[in-house]
């Protein structure tokens, strides 16, 4: 699998966070979040293609979506 780099901004109080745990994977989490916060969209892309559901609508659910991926993963 080729890889990239990509660089991201955070707050300095959240990079003082995760420096405190170091046993963390922080690349992996993230990865792990984008890959989940994709599968979303593609599902909700595939349930929007047959309804009629808003920008809105579709933003409002994927914002739930997330919420309860972050729960799951304990960030929440």
């Amino acid at each position: 699998m080729e890889t990239v780099n990509v660089t991201i901004a955070l707050p300095k109080e959240l990079h003082k966070k995760m420096k405190e745990h170091d046993e963390v994977s922080w690349s992996a989490a993230i990865r792990n979040i984008i890959e989940q916060r994709l599968k979303d969209i593609e599902l909700l892309d595939k349930i929007s293609s047959r309804n009629n559901l808003t920008d809105k609508d579709i933003q409002e659910l994927a914002d739930k979506i997330d919420r309860n991926v972050a729960k799951k993963l304990g960030l929440l």
